[in-house]
C-alpha cells in the first residue's frame, strides 16, 4: 500500500519483488515457499472517517485506512503463519511495520532490527508531514493514536530494549530529541562509518541476545541511492551493497531471525527493477545464501 505517505508507486513494490524472482531464489536455497497473496487495501479512503478523529489524529493522513490494513496484516499472520515458518512481508510503505511487527510478536519474544535511513519515530502531534510511514516505531512503543498503538493487543507492543536501529541518517528535529531519549539502540551511519558494519551487527545481536528471535524490518532507503534508486525518500550516504549483504549474512549466522519486512520500493522511480532485484539478493543472504 501507499496510504502511509503521499507518493504513489510503493503500492507496486510487492509485485516488483515477485517479478524479481524472490520465490525462485528462496526455492534454490532449499525452502518451500508459499505466497499468501496481497492484503486487501481500501481503494476509496473516505474523508468522513478522518473527520471523526480528534484534532491531533487528523494530522495523521488516512489514519483509519492504515489502521485497517495493519490490523488485517496482524490477523492474517495469526491465521496463516505456522510457528516453525519464516515469514516475509512485502511492502508497500513502512507503515505496514505496525501490523507486521505485531504479527511477529504474536509468535514469541521478538527483538526488532529496524534498518532504515529514517527513525520513523514521529507521532501525529510531532510529524511535519502527517505521513504515517514516519510513525510506526512510535506506535509500536505505545506513543501515538490508539488506532495504531493497540493493534495486536494493548499498548505498548514493544519495549525500547527490544529494538535496534541501523543506518539512521535523516531525522526531524523533534524526532531526533525524542529518539535520543527513547532507550532504543541506534547505530547511525556515523557509527557504521567509524566502526564498520561487522561491529555494528555483532553489537546489535548482543543487545538482543536475551530475546527468543528477531524480526528484521528492511527499508530499502537504508541503502545509498546509488545502490537502491527506486525508493520514495532517498537519502545520500547510506549502506553500500557489500555493507548491506554483510549485515544480512551476519544476522543469518545468528540463527535468530524468524521474519522480515521489505518495504518502500517504488518501481516508478527505479531503474529496470534494480532495487527490487537487490531486495531479493538481500533476502537470500538473510536466509542463508553464502559465497562459500
Amino acid at each position: 500500500m501507499s496510504l502511509g505517505q503521499q507518493r504513489r508507486g510503493v503500492d507496486m513494490g510487492p509485485n516488483a519483488i515477485r517479478y524479481a524472482g524472490l520465490q525462485e531464489r528462496l526455492r534454490s536455497l532449499g525452502y518451500d515457499v508459499y505466497d499468501h497473496g496481497d492484503v486487501p487495501i481500501p481503494i476509496d479512503v473516505s474523508p468522513i472517517a478522518d473527520a471523526m478523529l480528534d484534532n491531533d489524529e487528523r494530522h495523521a493522513r488516512r489514519l483509519p485506512a492504515v489502521a485497517q490494513v495493519c490490523t488485517e496484516i496482524y490477523r492474517q499472520t495469526l491465521q496463516h503463519v505456522q510457528p516453525d515458518e519464516f515469514v516475509i512481508f512485502l511492502g508497500g510503505d513502512h507503515s505496514i511495520g505496525i501490523g507486521t511487527v505485531a504479527g511477529a510478536l504474536s509468535r514469541g519474544t521478538h527483538g526488532v532490527i529496524w534498518v532504515d535511513a529514517h527513525g520513523d519515530y514521529n507521532t501525529p502531534q510531532t510529524s511535519p508531514s502527517g505521513n504515517i510511514h514516519g510513525m510506526p516505531v512510535a506506535s509500536l512503543l505505545g506513543d501515538g493514536s490508539p488506532l495504531l498503538t493497540t493493534i495486536g493487543g494493548s499498548a505498548p507492543r514493544l519495549q525500547p530494549a527490544q529494538m535496534v536501529m541501523i543506518g539512521i541518517r535523516d531525522l526531524d528535529l523533534s524526532e531526533r530529541d525524542r529518539l535520543s531519549r527513547s532507550g532504543i539502540g541506534v547505530f547511525t551511519m556515523t557509527e557504521v562509518d567509524e566502526y564498520g558494519i561487522g561491529v555494528v551487527a555483532r553489537q546489535t545481536l548482543e543487545k538482543l541476545s536475551t530475546l527468543d528471535s528477531i524480526h528484521v524490518s528492511l527499508d530499502m532507503d537504508s541503502l545509498d541511492p546509488s545502490e537502491a534508486p527506486g525508493v520514495g525518500t532517498p537519502v545520500r550516504g547510506g549502506l553500500t551493497y557489500r555493507e548491506a549483504h554483510l549485515l544480512m549474512e551476519l544476522l543469518a549466522q545468528s540463527g535468530k531471525v524468524r521474519s522480515l519486512d521489505i518495504v518502500e520500493i517504488n518501481p516508478i522511480l527505479d531503474q529496470r527493477n534494480r532495487t527490487a532485484e537487490l531486495a531479493v539478493e538481500l533476502a537470500a543472504s538473510l536466509l542463508g545464501q553464502r559465497i562459500l
